[in-house]
């Protein structure tokens, strides 16, 4: 019987769910699982996860007196639930997303990782199942870069540029994220078309760049293309390291019975005449700077995470008297 294109890319591709929702994990097997503050308030709102909201509140209603420490602990909380249910399913590691909040804050970042490791680990998880997801911002890569110090594994989120991605490299960060189809977005926008051949598509043109990049220069991070607003984007990048794809997607790929082939092979980046670029804080805030797609959709990834935050803990003070 002939392989379905969601096995078939398994097989030249480490397939990742890209949600919070529990049962469409156990649908698609995956090998790892991303969430992030979106995906949790959408996952919250269904109600067989309700046990999970209620045991985060006890917990920090137990741990903490103030509503301030309260409102945070529970959300740590909230999304160590839903990650070691996670864990239960995938075989392989769990991102976890600190506080978009602290996207510019160096110790607030590494302080709220140290404390979602610790609550993993006394759940029994050990920190090699966590990836601790960092905005790859000037301020999330040196977080990241001492985090990994301490072998805390780093997955380096809201990535939308080339400048970007050698900074969380450089910082040896284990896992980039760059979002294909919110560079998509912006470009269909501004440039006022309805889209793109696949093969033309900008959000598949600069994830593909960026893993040639990476491995004519030999960086050991892994990229995991991520935010795909089509099948398309994510056959185009089949041979990347990872892909992160949303439940949708998944099931329109087993729905496929055809022949698929691999895009992105090492081999082939380590020909390319591709210069080494090198950056000081300087040269980076200058190159994203240059590039108003990637200023843009970082400043808004921010903003949007960090408004997703604020409704999710609206909906514990609503609901649960936080």
């Amino acid at each position: 019987m002939a392989k379905n294109a969601l096995d078939q890319l398994k097989e030249m591709t480490v397939v990742v769910s890209d949600t919070g929702d529990i049962d469409s994990i156990k649908k698609y097997t995956p090998t790892d699982a991303t969430t992030n503050p979106s995906l949790i308030l959408a996952a919250s709102q269904k109600p067989q996860y309700e046990p999970l909201i209620a045991e985060a509140v006890k917990y920090a209603k137990q741990k903490a007196s103030s509503q301030k420490d309260q409102l945070s602990l529970a959300m740590d909380r909230l999304f160590i639930n839903f990650g070691k249910e996670i864990l239960k399913i995938v075989p392989g590691r769990v991102s976890t997303e600190v506080d978009a909040r602290l996207s510019f804050d160096v110790e607030g970042s590494i302080k709220k990782a140290h404390s979602l490791i610790e609550m993993y680990a006394a759940e029994g998880i050990d920190k090699k199942r966590i990836l601790i997801k960092l905005a790859s911002t000037w301020e999330g890569a040196l977080a990241a870069k001492q985090l990994e110090k301490e072998g805390i594994h780093c997955n380096m989120t809201l990535l939308f540029s080339l400048p970007q991605a050698i900074l969380c490299a450089e910082a040896k960060a284990t896992l980039i994220s760059p979002f294909v189809g919110r560079i998509l977005d912006w470009y269909k926008k501004n440039e006022g078309v309805a889209g793109y051949a696949p093969d033309k598509d900008p959000g598949v043109i600069s994830v593909t760049d960026i893993y040639h990049y990476f491995k004519k220069f030999d960086y050991k991070t892994q990229i995991m293309g991520a935010s795909f607003r089509n099948k398309e984007e994510i056959l185009e990048l089949s041979g990347c390291d990872l892909l992160t794809i949303a439940p949708s997607l998944l099931e329109e790929l087993q729905n496929l019975n055809a022949k698929i082939e691999r895009k992105l092979v090492p081999a082939d980046s380590k020909k390319m005449p591709i210069e080494k670029i090198i950056l000081d804080e300087k040269a980076f805030r200058l190159q994203l700077n240059d590039n108003p797609m990637a200023t843009e959709k970082l400043s808004e990834g921010i903003r949007n995470f960090a408004k997703d935050a604020k409704k999710l803990e609206t909906h514990l003070i609503e609901k649960y008297h936080l």
